[in-house]
């Protein structure tokens, strides 16, 4: 239209400047001035025309800014509602208390029908009705409408905040009836749920009380099913006028009511008030018009080429994704794809525009799984612009992995046509996470292989205490063999040393089991152990050389302590090797008094476990400050003889089983080793 005004304008212009007055001409301008009273005509007209449309989407904004404000004041009020219920459970919680506090609120808020107070069983501790009207449930029995609450406050104690349930139909003792929510707000003491407050809306009160006395004069109010059914109503509308429309969602806890208010307005004028003002701006228009139409060619022409521009840049930014995008309208059927997506499913576009579920790059195995999450997805139940992943399928049959990004596609008239999705394909990054994992798990083996190294030469190490008493034993036995004299006495004795040298025996093949389980990667076996039976499976080899260098054992172990569950090898190994360690820190002429203190006893305990504590105490130097930063170091030791691997073992040991190995200085002299090991779980 605007191309056809200026190459009309030209024409006149040209016929103005022509100094032929032969009748041709003078037809041709004739022509072109009708033509130009008649554009003027219908601009004029159409200006008119634009003011009242202009009028009527005022109309329809302040009817949309009622709407908003309907909703606003009803989730305030709601809101204020929760408060007061939360001042109510504040009170004490006696019947003789809660029932006049609760009526109190009946009596405030008419829309309330009931409130009740349940146990966190949904047992009925009290309840009261409205003053105001007869008994909600005077017809229908509580029980049988209570569902919804139920759900309402399952979904409150889940989030630990109020929850409305969904609304429903609720028959009268008079022959009708009403639709009604529950509104339930959890009551919680010291972080434990002691009850539920449970209240009952009338919507019809809800509405009435909450926005019909703002907004019901000139609207009809309704809350409304998506489908158009109308749950509750209120105001009044005027007859024989135009009718304006605007539904709100009313977002709530749990549930989400759709409020619709209905307006009827005046039509606007014909001639609105700014007609005056169009026509003497019209008049200074049209001796205007001439340059402005050059002058809004020549922007026509620059815009035309800037969006061009645009377009091209946006088709080259598309083309140039590796991402690739889909768009799907309302009911799911394909509207746009961008070549990164062909190329990922190996279809044209052509093949793929308009169409809908199954869509020809599903899997066929996974086809009813895909609709169903496509179903979910069109009706707006999944949260937007959340990833998933999914399989695809290419033309070709080869399925790859991709990571699907949607959100709903609004248009410029803030509505919803659809919704776009972004298409990765992850296929490189599975493979390279596959890589990841396996360089991983290489790492792990060769620090399990440095591990074997270490625990081979921990063998060797821990094998001689065990070997060392099989001798001593083996040695003895054969002394009191050889003695011609031998009694009865001695046979006995005899007996109780080839028991020795069997257990010892099993104790060496216990540690070279567990060292071989630490190899394989198996799970260490573990056992509920009492704490004595540790003491008491150690006390032979830690009295054999209490003897050696003369120290005194003092074992200490708290009554009643509960079983632990650790690997037994492994802890009496800890203890033998850290009883081993106190002995022989004594073994120096400044230790004239040697005694070597072992002690069980409870620890600290939280709600998922509770915790043993071990402690061995020497009075031998103590360990200096140099020495104590590198004491736990594989391979560092301050023994002639030793190999440093003793401590971090032990430390590896209990920390497998979840425990914590310290030392400390005790006083006068001498230091403290504690270890802490679960208990078995109830």
């Amino acid at each position: 239209m605007r191309d056809r005004l200026g190459h009309l304008l030209r024409s006149a212009l040209a016929s103005w400047t022509a100094t032929d007055s032969a009748s041709p001409w003078s037809l041709r301008r004739r022509s072109l001035w009708a033509a130009l009273i008649a554009l003027v005509i219908a601009v004029l007209v159409t200006l008119v025309w634009l003011a009242g449309r202009y009028e009527t989407s005022q109309v329809q904004a302040e009817l949309e800014r009622d709407g908003a404000d309907a909703v606003s004041d009803l989730r305030s009020s709601l809101s204020r509602h929760v408060q007061a219920l939360q001042a109510l459970q504040s009170e004490p919680y006696a019947l003789s208390a809660w029932l006049p506090s609760a009526l109190g609120l009946l009596r405030e808020n008419r829309d309330w029908l009931r409130v009740e107070w349940r146990d966190p069983r949904w047992q009925l501790l009290a309840h009261a009705d409205s003053p105001l009207r007869a008994p909600a449930f005077e017809r229908t029995p509580r029980s049988e409408v209570a569902n919804d609450a139920l759900q309402a406050c399952q979904r409150a104690q889940r989030f630990n905040g109020p929850s409305y349930s969904n609304t429903y139909y609720l028959p009268q003792s008079d022959g009708l009836g009403m639709e009604v929510m529950e509104l339930c707000l959890p009551q919680v003491q010291l972080g434990q749920l002691v009850g539920f407050t449970v209240v009952t809306y009338g919507l019809q009160e809800l509405l009435a009380e909450r926005v019909g006395t703002a907004f019901g004069r000139r609207n009809e109010v309704s809350f409304v099913e998506p489908d158009g059914t109308r749950l509750a109503i209120t105001g009044a509308q005027r007859r024989g006028l135009r009718m304006f429309t605007t539904q709100q969602l009313l977002d709530l806890p749990g549930h989400t009511l759709v409020l619709r208010m209905d307006g009827r307005r005046a039509e606007p004028d014909l001639f609105p008030n700014v007609l005056t003002a169009l026509v003497t701006g019209m008049s200074i228009a049209l001796i205007t018009v001439m340059v402005l139409l050059v002058k809004d060619s020549r922007r026509r022409l620059k815009a035309e080429r800037d969006l061009a521009e645009a377009l091209a840049f946006r088709k080259a930014m598309e083309d140039s994704l590796v991402t690739g995008l889909r768009a799907r309208d309302q009911q799911g059927r394909i509207t746009y794809v961008n070549p990164a997506f062909c190329q990922m499913v190996g279809w044209e576009a052509e093949d793929l525009l308009g169409r809908n579920a199954p869509m020809p790059y599903w899997p066929p195995e996974m086809v009813d799984e895909y609709q169903q999450r496509q179903a979910i997805r069109l009706a707006g139940n999944a949260p937007p612009r959340e990833g998933f992943e999914s399989v695809f399928m290419r033309q070709d049959g080869t399925h790859f992995p991709v990571l699907i990004i949607e959100a709903p596609l609004i248009s410029v008239q803030g509505e919803q046509t659809g919704w776009m999705g972004a298409v990765i394909d992850i296929s490189e990054q599975r493979r390279v996470e596959e890589l990841s994992r396996a360089s991983q798990e290489r790492l792990q083996a060769t620090a399990r292989l440095a591990t074997v190294g270490e625990m081979a030469s921990l063998l060797s190490h821990e094998l001689n205490q065990p070997l060392a008493a099989i001798a001593s034993y083996a040695n003895g036995s054969l002394n009191l063999l050889r003695d011609p004299g031998a009694q009865p006495q001695t046979l006995e004795d005899v007996h109780m040393a080839l028991r020795r040298i069997a257990e010892q025996a099993g104790r060496a093949g216990r540690v070279i089991n567990s060292v071989h389980d630490f190899v394989r990667r198996r799970d260490q076996a573990r056992e509920a152990v009492a704490p004595q039976a540790l003491l008491d499976a150690i006390a032979p080899l830690v009295n054999l050389q209490a003897r050696k260098l003369q120290v005194r054992v003092l074992t200490r172990v708290e009554p009643k302590l509960p079983a632990l569950w650790c690997d037994r090898t492994m802890v009496e190994q800890v203890l033998l090797n850290l009883a081993r360690n106190g002995m022989q820190a004594m073994d120096h002429p400044d230790c004239p008094e040697r005694v070597l203190v072992v002690q069980a006893k409870r620890t600290h305990s939280n709600a998922q476990k509770s915790w043993v504590e071990f402690a061995v105490t020497d009075v031998g130097t103590g360990i200096d400050a140099d020495v104590a930063t590198q004491l736990f170091t594989p391979f560092f030791t301050t023994k002639a003889e030793g190999m440093g691997l003793g401590l971090s073992l032990c430390r590896t040991v209990v920390e497998q089983h979840g425990g914590h190995l310290e030392f400390e200085a005790q006083q006068p002299k001498g230091t403290v080793f504690r270890f802490t090991l679960p208990v078995v779980a109830p």
